[in-house]
């Protein structure tokens, strides 16, 4: 009897160890939304918080039953308090899991490969011709906003509601835009004020409506410059905030469109997150048509 009673000594220890991971799971995802993102290669650095966070709460279920009991209880209050309160919740808490996983995911990071410079002429034409201060320009994009993604704005944080609603911009012009070249052995330049109504031209006029259009509601958009093309990106925010439109852009806004696919980005210097508009991407962070990147141009 003793003989069996040793052999299954370890059981209780395993039990803590199968429990301190379970409750570590909604501790990593609070503590990954407000810590400090490394970015180190295959998500490291989130396996090496979750096993920190899980090694501390088996110590302090063997060592400090008391401590831990207080901690997790007040943990839950402080999502029940929170949700009952309309602040931070179950839901939120929920959502931010959501988040983090499809970001882990299905996100593709593209390094910059710069590989020569462009005419400063031909980029100052571009520039005059981002002109999303034209009324007619802000009146296309405010009805896209309404046109396209109206609940998925409601109840959001603004940053994130003007994002929707760039993508908004994103599906009126992909869903209609008529590819039309150039005349022969020229560059024609069209004004967004121009290609509002047409929505027809070549990438550098889908570019420059894509930006306008964009900069007029508050976005951020940029021009990056590829061996014979040039293409918008959007600006997101941070790598969390890229799990939270990713989520969105797989759920709700381009579900068919972004089926088991990845969200392709830029992280510029900064760490900041610039997502595909291109026309040749079927939703918004799709495939990059070149991956060297000659120049990039902002509003």
């Amino acid at each position: 009897m003793k003989a069996l009673v040793r052999s299954l000594s370890f059981v209780p220890s395993v039990l803590v160890g199968f429990l301190s991971a379970l409750l570590a799971i909604p501790l990593f995802i609070l503590a990954y939304h407000r810590l400090p993102d490394l970015d180190w290669p295959y998500h490291t650095d989130k396996v090496l918080i979750f096993f920190l966070i899980a090694a501390l709460l088996f110590l302090m279920v063997r060592s400090f039953k008391f401590i831990f009991v207080t901690c997790a209880v007040a943990t839950v209050g402080w999502l029940w308090y929170g949700t009952i309160t309309g602040k931070y919740g179950f839901q939120e808490f929920y959502q931010d899991g959501k988040a983090m996983i499809y970001g882990m995911k299905s996100s593709n990071e593209k390094e910059f490969v710069f590989t020569g410079t462009r005419s400063l002429s031909t980029d100052r034409e571009i520039l005059r011709a981002i002109d999303y201060k034209n009324p007619v320009v802000r009146d296309f994009a405010v009805d896209a906003t309404n046109e396209y993604f109206a609940d998925e704005q409601q109840g959001t944080k603004m940053k994130y509601r003007i994002l929707i609603q760039c993508l908004a911009i994103f599906k009126k012009i992909n869903e209609n835009w008529n590819y039309v070249s150039d005349p022969q052995d020229e560059e024609y330049i069209a004004k967004a004020s121009e290609s509002v109504n047409l929505l027809a031209g070549d990438c550098d006029d889908h570019s420059i409506l894509m930006a306008a259009a964009v900069k007029s509601i508050g976005g951020i958009p940029r021009l990056v410059y590829t061996n014979g093309h040039i293409y918008p990106e959007l600006l997101i925010g941070n790598k969390k905030d890229l799990d939270h439109i990713s989520k969105l852009i797989h759920e709700k806004l381009f579900p068919k469109e972004s089926n088991r696919r990845t969200i392709h980005y830029h992280q510029d210097e900064d760490g900041n997150i610039w997502v595909n508009l291109d026309y040749t991407a079927g939703y918004p962070g799709g495939k990059f048509m070149g991956e060297e990147v000659i120049e990039c141009i902002y509003p």
